[in-house]
């Protein structure tokens, strides 16, 4: 047998077989108990100063308008 034909019956069986699994796997680790905590926290980021500026770094105050638009 020639190189190419091992590799190739090698990709159509098994390799397609664990990329399969592995896509099944990272679907089951999405959606397991206790994931939706960190995809509601990381959805939120954008939101988390919608009333005003993020504070600027070693700041305790947030930012004047002035400040955010530099």
């Amino acid at each position: 047998m020639e190189l190419y034909t091992i590799l190739r019956q090698f990709a159509d069986s098994w390799m397609l077989l664990l990329l399969f699994s592995f896509f099944i796997g990272i679907i089951i680790w999405v959606f397991r108990p206790g994931a939706s905590k960190e995809y509601k926290d990381t959805a939120n980021i954008p939101f988390r100063h919608a009333d005003a500026p993020a504070p600027r770094r070693g700041d305790d105050k947030p930012a004047t308008s002035k400040e955010a638009r530099q």
